[in-house]
């Protein structure tokens, strides 16, 4: 598989989720003038997601945080709660802050600003389509520090799920809570990069989590980055 394709080496099948029509076509042309991504259809509200992801079948949906009727926040969570759920990434106006935090734990695999440079789109695109969170290391620790510390049950409650991980699948959890990408793990610890992969998969189960960006997000709430 290509690197910048989805599954079976096909083009990345993206449905952009927007109420503002200029900014559907602006993502559009942007998505559009990539060869290994093809927007496969639109939606203007939260309400038509659903509909539109079982027409499209996207392997990403670009979802606008505030809409009219459903915004992307309850349309995040209500599809990511099913089977074979595409990937999510949030789009907003505004910098981390509570209604994205919201987003990420309810499965989502990063956020983008809507002023993001177009290669930087097309590089987030990619990365969540193979499986990767899209969120570099600075705005992982950005959207860590505005996290209030947990309170103390909270962290206690982390901390116990982190303990159902085997050492090495603990020190991958780290590594996701430091923001960092399946090649800087199989760096950082010196392991392949499939290994890497089978312990991410391992653990999530073991968590019963969604994606990494959840993984982040509990080790952060353990208080160990």
């Amino acid at each position: 598989m290509s690197d910048n394709a989805g599954p079976a080496g096909e083009a990345i099948r993206v449905l952009v989720v927007d109420d503002d029509a200029l900014v559907r076509a602006g993502l559009t042309m942007i998505l559009s003038a990539a060869a290994d991504v093809a927007v496969v259809g639109e939606a203007s509200d939260g309400a038509e997601v659903p509909g539109a992801v079982a027409a499209h079948r996207p392997d990403v949906v670009l979802m606008d945080i505030r809409m009219p009727k459903v915004d992307g926040l309850a349309a995040t969570e209500t599809l990511r709660a099913r089977s074979g759920a595409p990937e999510v990434i949030v789009l907003t106006t505004f910098d981390a802050d509570e209604y994205v935090l919201r987003a990420l734990r309810a499965g989502a695999s990063g956020f983008l600003l809507k002023d993001t440079p177009p290669a930087e789109i097309l590089r987030a695109v990619r990365r969540v389509a193979q499986g990767e969170a899209m969120l570099s290391p600075t705005v992982t620790r950005q959207l860590i520090a505005h996290v209030a510390a947990p309170a103390q049950p909270s962290q206690v409650r982390a901390a116990e799920r982190l303990d159902r991980l085997s050492e090495r699948e603990r020190e991958v959890a780290l590594a996701l809570g430091q923001g960092r990408s399946n090649a800087e793990i199989s760096s950082d610890l010196y392991m392949s990069i499939a290994t890497v992969k089978a312990h991410v998969s391992r653990l999530l189960i073991k968590l019963e989590l969604n994606n990494r960006v959840q993984v982040a997000l509990l080790v952060h709430d353990a208080g160990l980055v």
